[in-house]
């Protein structure tokens, strides 16, 4: 783990789930943080913030030169968004632009996914947002690193709809045998903490907690259940492709960033092998305590 003592990084987005764990990396760095939130944002929120080792900075974000002022001085912008293209392109555009004005030499954004860089456009809605963004970002005069960690383990307890507790299935499409790579959000709040105070961190990197295939899912809570558990086969990526189609047009129009048939285009990118993270940059900071994906699984058991 990094020493951050005596360094200053911004975070945006500090109030969400993923923002507030990298908050916690952060102060366990030693690291000064400026938590960037709305102007609005009442007092209580502020002194929360506060007591978890930030400085809140309540701004416009519609003001880029508000913005940049509350930036300046800092080594690094981290954002941790979460949304769609209001909050994705304009508002973290809004940011981007504010640290190039305040001189800030590097910048996060918020991509925390699956390799965006080799998804298919058209695919997935949230891997075009990101594809777009990295136009603009790559065209600014700042160093830039993209966080690529798969799908957040987190969800196998429950939200990812792949592990049937009831029958002892583990749903799959396409290929039982395909890897799907898997990171903790503690994990990769941890990991992006060292990447931010990283002067000459590259443009991508590539962390897996755990890398299972559905086969592999299936024997670890046969495991961890004592009871024998088996791949489910839903059909072939055509398949899912077909049913990804007719439940978006089911679906009522909403802003809500993950409505079920964008976790399904995610699960397609990740049953197609076409999200797959490789290589991996596990070993750069010299972290070994990977949440793994029985870990993650003991809970339901």
């Amino acid at each position: 783990m990094t020493d951050g003592a005596g360094r200053t990084v911004a975070l945006v987005g500090a109030t969400g789930d993923l923002g507030g764990r990298m908050l916690a990396a952060l102060a366990r760095r030693r690291v000064a943080v400026r938590v960037l939130i709305r102007a609005g944002t009442p007092p209580v929120d502020r002194d929360v913030l506060r007591a978890r080792g930030a400085t809140p900075l309540p701004v416009d974000f519609d003001d880029v030169a508000a913005l940049a002022r509350a930036l300046s001085g800092t080594e690094c912008v981290i954002s941790v968004l979460n949304g769609l293209a209001p909050t994705l392109l304009d508002l973290q555009g809004r940011v981007l632009d504010a640290a190039v004005v305040a001189g800030v030499p590097r910048f996060i954004p918020s991509d925390f996914s699956l390799d965006f860089t080799r998804t298919r456009p058209g695919d997935n809605r949230n891997m075009d947002l990101r594809r777009t963004f990295m136009t603009r970002v790559d065209a600014a005069p700042i160093q830039t690193t993209s966080i690529l960690n798969g799908a957040f383990a987190d969800l196998l307890t429950g939200e990812a709809p792949i592990v049937l507790r009831k029958i002892r299935r583990i749903l799959y499409w396409g290929d039982a045998d395909q890897v799907f790579d898997f990171t903790s959000k503690d994990d990769v709040a941890d990991y992006t903490a060292d990447a931010a105070l990283d002067r000459a961190a590259p443009r991508f990197l590539r962390i897996a907690g755990d890398e299972v295939s559905p086969r592999g899912l299936a024997a670890l809570m046969t495991r961890l259940d004592h009871r024998e558990w088996k791949p489910l086969r839903a059909g072939g990526i055509g398949r899912l492709s077909a049913l990804i189609g007719t439940v978006r047009a089911l679906s009522p129009r909403s802003d809500a960033p993950f409505p079920a048939w964008q976790g399904m285009q995610y699960l397609r990118d990740m049953s197609s092998g076409r999200g797959k993270l490789s290589p991996l940059d596990n070993d750069r900071y010299g972290k070994t305590d990977w949440t793994r994906a029985d870990a993650v699984l003991a809970a339901i058991v």
